[in-house]
């Protein structure tokens, strides 16, 4: 079931609006107050309204929504709900993730691969598929969080690698069907190797996270996206490494 848990901003003609999925991952916090910053309404979707409670309390633009996103009715009720409140979604950016792996492939486990399929995929899948009218009409952007894993698998993380190659498959059957029907969409991967924020920073003096996203970096990408032309980013397999690297270290 999809609740509201907050007051959006006064909805004005030129107001743009982005749904943010995992909006209380750090991820998910970095580019909802960027995209606040950047003008956006934001309408920040989580699991658990305490955590949304906490993340976003007193927030001017953002709009808090608990929702289960592997239930496919919500998030079509959620949809609905952000087409009466804010006339369409501009953007949806996808920040819904999760990791298992194991020792090798016969240590990959279905309750594991289970898990990932849902909380990686299936959300993708019901977003994308509720919120692609109001994007295609508004020539939104969709984005999703892949990985470098689908390029390198191992027989360590077989099952998060095959599951986000599926994320990949997806989004580029968006983008061709964006595409095919002549709009300004687009929907566009963005790959990471892992993403590090400043407290697993103060956690672990010791590491450097080589190769890793800091989030804010992320969030700026992400936040790109609806600047740049449907002919630049639509199926686009975008290197957060590469395309900002950051002066972080």
């Amino acid at each position: 079931m999809s609740t509201a848990a907050g007051t959006p901003r006064t909805r004005t003609a030129d107001t743009r609006t982005a749904v943010v999925a995992g909006a209380t991952s750090a991820s998910g916090i970095a580019l909802t107050r960027r995209l606040v910053a950047d003008g956006f309404t934001v309408v920040a979707v989580g699991s658990d309204a305490g955590r949304l409670e906490a993340a976003f309390a007193g927030s001017d633009g953002v709009d808090r929504r608990v929702c289960d996103l592997t239930d496919e009715i919500a998030v079509g009720g959620l949809a609905e709900q952000v087409l009466a409140g804010h006339g369409g979604a501009n953007a949806l950016f996808h920040l819904v993730g999760g990791w298992r792996g194991g020792r090798g492939i016969t240590s990959q486990t279905t309750a594991d691969l289970d898990v990932l399929h849902r909380s990686v995929f299936v959300t993708l899948f019901n977003t994308s598929r509720a919120f692609y009218d109001q994007l295609a009409e508004r020539s939104g952007r969709l984005a999703a969080v892949t990985a470098t894993a689908v390029a390198s698998p191992t027989a360590a993380n077989a099952s998060y690698a095959a599951v986000k190659a599926s994320v990949d498959a997806w989004l580029q059957a968006v983008a061709q069907g964006f595409a095919r029907e002549g709009t300004g969409a687009a929907a566009t991967a963005v790959v990471v190797k892992a993403l590090v924020d400043d407290a697993m920073r103060q956690q672990h003096p010791e590491r450097t996270f080589p190769g890793f996203t800091h989030v804010d970096d992320l969030a700026r990408l992400l936040a790109s996206l609806p600047e740049s032309t449907a002919g630049e980013v639509n199926g686009a397999r975008i290197d957060a490494e590469r395309a900002q690297p950051s002066a972080r270290g």
